[in-house]
């Protein structure tokens, strides 16, 4: 139908490749600086040729580290080094340079309020969306890396660590910052950019709205709303005078959510089974997709659920009791697009004294497995479902 484009930069943290720590003291000796140079950057996962160590969340750092002599004063102050009218700043620590990264992004999550700390969980979906190209992210290459960043870390968008220091005993010290005036900007675009994409998602006719396409469409407009509050808290808290640049027309996600319930409610779903028994296996599947809100349709519905129930007389040697086997095969079937959605099976063996009784526990079974996981899997097809493309 058309193409989602991600305008400017997604959730996560943005790792700055330009800022370098404060020059390192050194010994005067050559070879032993060689050594010590060798030995810090093998513990920072900073290999010669240029690659990282596996737990490194970056291909390239942002800082370099610099170790011994004087503590930094952003050690114990960091708006001392970056004041509050600028940045937002915050200290971390740890026994190697990724867990005092870590450590330090957190604690600036952490200056926000434990609000955006619960909020920041819902970029995750957002990126999820993003890396399984439910939005295509466009070929601007900052985005490409902050999309890959953001699935690798859980920080607010234009994060940076500023400088890494090595107290030459045992632990590592970091300091991340989010500059203000820059966070005012990404969050601002980011927001309005989000919010057209919304637009365009939404932006359908009443036959489209009430399919699984538009379902798709008014889950995923639900994942970007979540995002878009998430960061018009921050860049309220940022910039207090920032309410006026975002937009009035924001939805919150649940509001979209609620309405992708009621297109459900409004997809009748055809059920024809071949080899049944008094509707029993058809009552076991409308059971399950009415826990999920759709209805039952007609033969004439757009989307069907093609079943085929087969039973064979199982013998076995020296066996008093009967068995019979079962196989339930179904298909959910978009008939408007003549596709399989997603294949459903299940099989198994039942017996007792008679045949006649030997299936109906057969029956009994299938029934009973149908109940249990036919809802679970039509619910992850459309957790995972994507709205179409062209």
């Amino acid at each position: 139908m058309f193409k989602i484009i991600v305008l400017v930069v997604l959730g996560g943290i943005i790792v700055s490749l330009s800022g370098c720590a404060s020059a390192a003291s050194r010994k005067s000796d050559p070879q032993a600086e060689a050594a010590a140079d060798a030995a810090v950057t093998e513990m920072d996962g900073d290999v010669a040729d240029g690659r990282t160590s596996s737990t490194s969340p970056q291909k390239e750092r942002a800082a370099q580290v610099s170790r011994g002599g004087k503590e930094p004063a952003w050690v114990t102050a960091p708006d001392a080094v970056y004041p509050q009218r600028t940045f937002v700043a915050a200290t971390g620590y740890g026994p190697d340079r990724d867990q005092a990264e870590k450590d330090s992004l957190a604690k600036l999550i952490a200056v926000f309020g434990q609000s955006i700390q619960a909020e920041l969980k819902t970029i995750h979906n957002y990126s999820e969306a993003v890396s399984r190209n439910k939005v295509q992210v466009s070929e601007n290459t900052s985005v490409q890396n902050a999309v890959k960043t953001a699935s690798e870390m859980d920080a607010l968008i234009g994060a940076e660590i500023r400088e890494v220091w090595f107290d030459n005993k045992r632990t590592y010290y970091a300091v991340a910052t989010l500059e203000k005036a820059r966070a005012k900007t990404l969050y601002t675009d980011l927001i309005n950019a989000n919010q057209q994409i919304i637009d365009t998602l939404l932006a359908m006719s009443d036959t489209e709205k009430y399919s699984l396409d538009g379902y798709a469409r008014y889950r995923l407009a639900a994942t970007i709303a979540d995002a878009n509050y998430v960061y018009a808290n921050v860049l309220t808290i940022v910039d207090r005078s920032s309410g006026s640049s975002i937009p009035r027309n924001l939805t919150r996600g649940d509001d979209y959510r609620l309405e992708a319930a009621a297109i459900t409610r409004n997809i009748p779903i055809g059920i024809l089974i071949d080899n049944d028994r008094s509707d029993r296996i058809k009552d076991a599947f409308a059971g399950a997709i009415a826990k999920e809100g759709f209805r039952t349709g007609g033969a004439d519905s757009r989307y069907m659920l093609r079943v085929r129930v087969t039973f064979t007389p199982v013998e076995l040697p020296n066996q008093p009791n009967k068995f019979t086997r079962y196989v339930v095969d179904a298909n959910f079937t978009d008939t408007y697009e003549q596709s399989v959605l997603f294949p459903f099976n299940i099989n198994g063996r039942e017996g007792h004294l008679t045949l006649p009784e030997a299936e109906n526990r057969a029956f009994a079974a299938a029934e009973k497995k149908i109940g249990d996981t036919y809802s679970g899997i039509l619910a992850d097809y459309l957790t995972q479902l994507a709205p179409a493309k062209k």
